[in-house]
């Protein structure tokens, strides 16, 4: 193997390193506030989203670190921790940052818009839906073959959550989460795609008149 090659296989061991250490820093931290919300009787809860109350405007990032209990929070873990470490492999850690800021704000404001007078809604299932728009159509917009196949890799897995996000949902689950998050993440790869570097313009070619 070359110095290049050894080199290669470092960089992507750092990377994977890196990535996997953010994700299970983020799941351990959700884990930590929803154990501090059980111990103070879900003090936290308040900083759930509130439709249509411009108060809770500022409650729209933290609404996505909180859950209403360790059965929210434990059908929340996995998914996030697989779809948000696959994102950030593919993205690199400062676009998958920006990613989820993005779907983030997309969906909490379209719950803080949208959803039922009196509700409060949180959770990172809103991210989750995100994330998993984000990496169904990146590989189509990037025109990345291996992206396309993890795309597709990932419907495969998760497709079934697209129900969802449909209206018809009923219970306690908020589809508007889910839809807006959604949307925030198929926004997101359009809007913070790589973008291709132009070509260095080259010689001129004589032409003949």
């Amino acid at each position: 193997m070359t110095g290049t090659g050894r080199s290669a296989r470092r960089q992507d061991r750092a990377k994977l390193t890196t990535c996997l250490l953010l994700m299970l820093g983020w799941v351990a931290l959700l884990w930590l506030l929803e154990g501090v919300d059980v111990l103070t009787g879900g003090a936290l809860d308040t900083f759930g989203i509130e439709p249509r109350e411009p108060s809770e405007l500022v409650d729209v990032v933290p609404a996505a670190f909180l859950h209403f209990g360790f059965g929210h929070l434990a059908a929340n873990t996995l998914p996030l921790l697989l779809l948000g470490l696959l994102a950030a492999l593919r993205s690199g850690i400062r676009r998958f940052l920006a990613v989820v800021l993005l779907i983030t704000l997309v969906s909490g404001l379209g719950v803080w818009l949208t959803a039922a007078t009196g509700s409060n809604t949180a959770g990172a299932s809103g991210v989750i839906f995100g994330l998993f728009g984000y990496l169904l159509v990146r590989g189509f917009i990037e025109r990345s073959a291996l992206d396309i196949v993890i795309g597709l890799a990932v419907g495969a897995v998760y497709g079934s959550i697209l129900w969802g996000a449909l209206p018809m949902t009923a219970g306690q689950v908020s589809w508007q989460a889910h839809l807006f998050g959604l949307v925030g993440g198929i926004t997101a790869a359009f809007t913070l795609r790589t973008r291709p570097h132009p070509a260095l313009p080259g010689p001129s070619l004589p032409t003949n008149i």
